[in-house]
């Protein structure tokens, strides 16, 4: 478990002393009696972004300014305790009102110790699983009023608050309450449970839906129905509500007496918590219920009040909403039932943490097939086939979910998916795999978002055992975001980046006859002694101000643009071995043919002379100078070199690589033994790595 903001959390790292601990911060308030007030997530004004929200209404009052006697829980926690307020998060308040259902999971997310009479500081916690790590996050009590009542989620009793402090707990960790307008309760469900999710668009059903929903249920799977748009031209006088989302709270049949058949029925809840609830076939008054014995509507919970909650037909619920979301727990709940094999009692699971970088691994879908080699890719390898299999297949669930979408609004309309390359069929297996693989070699399943674009993509492979590439992507070019790939298989997975191995290997041919030619060219060589002397002056060395003044001569018939005062700093150090931050001709030399490299590598692919290359374009040119790197540093480095529109201009670039080349140099230099292993201490390594 991880505080907010601490190292490692999936979140916004924070300075160690600003990492909010709870028991830590109640204890300071407690021994100094004050009241808790977050610094990370304080009061602002409401009615700027929310139109339902009058600004002299406005008040943020802690519970105990609200009512005489707040608890945190009154008689334990259910669903109707969470109903939705002036925000559009209804999908939020369905994933709470199925989070009751389960105690062990009410429980991790809602922890017992903390309430409003023992040890009471206005600080309360709540944990939520971010991207593969549980975070928890602490909150003050201070929550938004109108005329003295909560403006958002508030419980059916008035003077119980654990729902509006876990709405306001959620709302910080995306940012705001703003941020929490609209979604897909398969979202909050995730965060809630860590669970995979899968989403059922209800126009195209597979014939056993029923079935699939009557397991999850029994397995304590989260589900949620929504209705994106009217299907029915009665739906409102129904009444249902369109852009809305309900919790579905059962799932179950009943036999009718008179015919002798059974019927499959749903229990939903509005989470308005209120009248508005459906009123046709199986609503709590119609006359469907007379027929069926009074004992058996008691065993399954019937309840006749305006409290949201009603019950209607599975036929009705396919032909009124338009989606159906489930959050299973843990992937063994995706059950033969649902998918005709047997599932394991435990999954493997292998988790990778990636993004897509603008002009350097975001490529695109396959149809951009100059750049969807740049894509991040992973292999899987499947050895052992499924037990009672007897089709000798193995099974894999390929989850990919992106990260932070709420906090970042664009993001949320991305679309996102991933391929599957089968590697055992294929004669040649670059790695990672290039441009002429992906031409030469279809994909043997592709996934990608609906237009209702979910945070989460789900999908099942069964396959032979071997090994297979997953690449995941954006539909488009250049689209910035960062992911989670979570791949689950019933016997063990080896999954792993497939990718470069780090090192220095043998410079490109070109590159050679480049650092020939240079050699060779002794009138210019002499022409550039002469200058460097000139500038030397007696001690016959220059320092960096002096390096960036025979540059700029030798550089002036190329085109290119002067170096920066960082660069030549970079290339003092990088050849300063005696650490006298100067360099002498000999020295220079060596520095001059390493410029002359990167100087054609830059022209091999700035063609137009246009004094940039493309991120993409930036791990080949630095494999024409013998480094291989991986996809994550290429990341890091186009973080560090490109602009917003993916360019590198020559001045970064050399920049980059006199970086690359300085860290490999200063590991070489103590692995003597090739063993890619070197040691170092901690004033050691600050010493280098600060000169460098």
């Amino acid at each position: 478990m991880f505080n907010i903001g601490e190292r490692g959390s999936g979140v916004r790292q924070r300075p160690v002393e600003f990492v909010q601990n709870f028991e830590e911060l109640r204890l300071q308030c407690l021994n100094q009696k004050i009241l808790f007030t977050d610094p990370e997530f304080d009061v602002y004004d409401l009615s700027v972004r929310n139109k339902n929200i009058q600004k002299n209404q406005l008040e943020w009052r802690r519970p105990k300014e609200i009512t005489n006697d707040p608890k945190f829980f009154v008689q334990g926690a259910s669903r109707f305790d969470a109903n939705q307020g002036r925000l559009g998060d209804c999908w939020l308040i369905s994933a709470i009102a199925n989070l009751t259902l389960d105690d062990k999971l009410f429980y991790k997310v809602v922890p017992l110790n903390q309430g409003f009479h023992i040890n009471y500081a206005g600080i309360f916690h709540f944990k939520f699983w971010q991207y593969g790590k549980w975070v928890d996050v602490v909150v003050d009590d201070r929550l938004p009023t109108s005329k003295g009542k909560l403006l958002f989620v508030k419980s059916s009793t008035e003077n119980e608050f654990w729902s509006a402090l876990l709405e306001k707990a959620y709302a910080k960790i995306n940012g705001s309450y703003e941020a929490l307008e609209g979604g897909f309760t398969m979202e909050a469900m995730g965060d809630f449970t860590g669970g995979v999710s899968e989403m059922y668009e209800l126009d195209k059903i597979p014939n056993n839906l029923f079935t699939i929903m009557l397991n999850s249920f029994q397995r304590k799977s989260l589900m949620c129905g929504d209705i994106l748009n009217s299907k029915m031209p009665d739906t409102e006088d129904k009444g249902l509500c369109t852009g809305h989302a309900y919790s579905i709270t059962k799932v179950t049949y009943i036999p009718l007496p008179n015919n002798k058949s059974i019927i499959p029925l749903i229990r939903l809840r509005n989470p308005w918590g209120n009248n508005r609830e459906w009123n046709g076939r199986w609503s709590d008054k119609s006359n469907e219920w007379l027929s069926i014995p009074k004992q058996l509507i008691q065993l399954i919970g019937l309840t006749k009040e305006d409290d949201g909650e009603f019950w209607m037909s599975y036929e009705d619920f396919l032909k009124y909403f338009t989606i159906l979301e489930i959050c299973h727990l843990t992937p063994d709940y995706l059950d033969r039932d649902q998918y005709g094999t047997d599932a394991g009692e435990k999954w493997d699971l292998s988790i990778f943490e990636g993004e897509w970088v603008r002009g350097a691994t975001a490529g695109g879908c396959n149809k951009f097939q100059d750049t969807f080699s740049s894509n991040p890719q992973y292999y899987i390898t499947l050895v052992d086939t499924d037990d009672n299999d007897n089709k000798d297949k193995c099974t894999a669930i390929i989850a990919l979910m992106l990260k932070g979408t709420r906090l970042k609004y664009k993001q949320r309309s991305l679309s996102f998916g991933f391929y599957i390359y089968n590697l055992n069929t294929s004669v040649s297996v670059p790695k990672p795999l290039d441009t002429n693989f992906f031409k030469n070699n279809d994909p043997i399943e592709k996934f990608f978002s609906s237009e209702l674009k979910p945070r989460e993509v789900c999908k099942r492979l069964s396959v032979p055992p071997g090994k297979y590439c997953i690449v995941p992507c954006t539909s488009n070019q250049n689209e910035q975001c960062a992911f989670l790939l979570r791949v689950f298989s019933e016997k063990k997975n080896n999954l792993a980046e497939f990718d470069n191995d780090v090192g220095m290997f043998a410079i490109d041919d070109r590159v050679k006859e480049l650092t020939i030619n240079t050699k060779k060219n002794g009138d210019s060589n002499e022409k550039l002694k002469k200058f460097f002397l000139k500038v030397a002056g007696k001690d016959k060395e220059v320092d960096w101000m002096e390096l960036q003044n025979i540059l700029d001569f030798a550089m002036k018939d190329t085109g290119n643009t002067k170096f920066s005062n960082d660069v030549c700093r970079c290339l003092i150090a990088m050849m300063d071995w005696d650490r006298s931050g100067k360099l002498g001709f000999k020295e220079f030399q060596r520095l001059w043919v390493d410029i002359r490299q990167w100087q054609v590598v830059f022209k091999t692919y700035d063609t137009k002379n246009k004094g940039y290359i493309k991120g993409f374009e930036l791990r080949p040119a630095l494999s024409l100078v013998g480094y291989h790197i991986k996809t994550r540093t290429i990341n890091t480095m186009c973080h560090r070199y490109a602009n917003k529109k993916g360019y590198i201009m020559f001045d970064d670039f050399i920049m980059c690589a006199i970086r690359l080349k300085t860290t490999i140099d200063i590991f070489k230099a103590r692995d003597q033994e090739n063993k890619n292993v070197a040691s170092f201490t901690l004033e050691e390594w600050v010493e280098k790595t600060f000169y460098s």
